[in-house]
């Protein structure tokens, strides 16, 4: 998608649920660095989303509302990457 040039800037959303071993970990980290790596080869900006919880029902909670954070930023940076290009 951010290879499209179709989009002014995206949104990464998704729930890394710690479970028994050191995999939650590995997991959650590399999705933010993959997140980041897409935005520099790009030049797409991208609202990492991606939850880090503890439990299914704690990802629930938190879901909503940083899905609308996120969307906001999203749209911030994109308006102010085209502000900054003129």
């Amino acid at each position: 998608m951010a290879q499209s040039g179709k989009y002014d800037a995206l949104v990464a959303l998704g729930a890394v649920i710690r479970g028994e071993t050191y995999h939650f970990e590995v997991v959650a980290n590399d999705s933010c660095r993959a997140v980041m790596d897409v935005q520099l080869d790009t030049g797409i900006p991208i609202a990492n989303g991606i939850l880090t919880c503890e439990s299914d029902e704690q990802a629930e909670v938190r879901m909503q509302q940083k899905g609308s954070d996120c969307a906001q930023a999203a749209v911030e940076m994109a308006n102010l990457q085209k502000a900054l290009a003129q």
